[in-house]
């Protein structure tokens, strides 16, 4: 006969009151609250990540598909597991002062990743855009990326509305090979 046991939560001294929530710690977010990798300056040479990135092989880069104009990648701070840019490889940061290649070649790698997602994972959904500016909450302002943010039914639970904690059920490499495999031929 097995023995029915009761796992007790593991309680951490000094970490304030004690109460019935339990922590989900997220180590890995501190790198973006504190700025890492974030550009010093405007110019493409400032440490733009988004002009490093092509340098790198796709599983380092975390690109998903490569385009002539423009790449696809992995956020590396994701809103939702999938959650893709569509970004040009010419260090711009207004929408406006794209070529006409880049603007197509941008659009159609955007309706490739939502095809992408839809076949990997299902998503019901799609929250897209560009933050044009600081002021306009773009992370990355001196570098245009549109985002692809893959939603489903219900992905809106208590962990990011109560908890304000995302949890993301994939690591970005694996993510990142899924997609890849899924991505539509050209």
């Amino acid at each position: 006969m097995l023995a029915t046991m009761t796992i007790e939560p593991e309680q951490q001294i000094g970490v304030g009151t004690q109460d019935a929530f339990q922590r989900l710690w997220t180590p890995h977010r501190m790198a973006y609250i504190q700025g890492e990798n974030k550009p010093t300056g405007p110019e493409a040479d400032d440490g733009c990540p988004f002009c490093s990135i092509p340098a790198k092989s796709d599983e380092d880069g975390l690109v998903v598909k490569r385009g002539e104009h423009v790449y696809a990648v992995l956020n590396l701070y994701p809103y939702n597991g999938g959650h893709m840019m569509v970004v040009p490889y010419r260090h711009v940061a207004d929408y406006t002062d794209l070529t006409g290649p880049e603007t197509v070649e941008l659009a159609e790698l955007t309706k490739q990743a939502m095809t992408a997602l839809r076949k990997a994972s299902g998503a019901h959904g799609f929250n897209l855009g560009m933050n044009q500016g600081t002021v306009a909450g773009a992370g990355i302002a001196a570098h245009l990326h549109q985002h692809i943010v893959p939603r489903w039914g219900g992905d809106t639970n208590f962990m990011p509305v109560v908890g304000h904690t995302k949890v993301l059920p994939q690591l970005l490499a694996d993510t990142r090979k899924m997609l890849a495999e899924a991505w539509p031929a050209a």
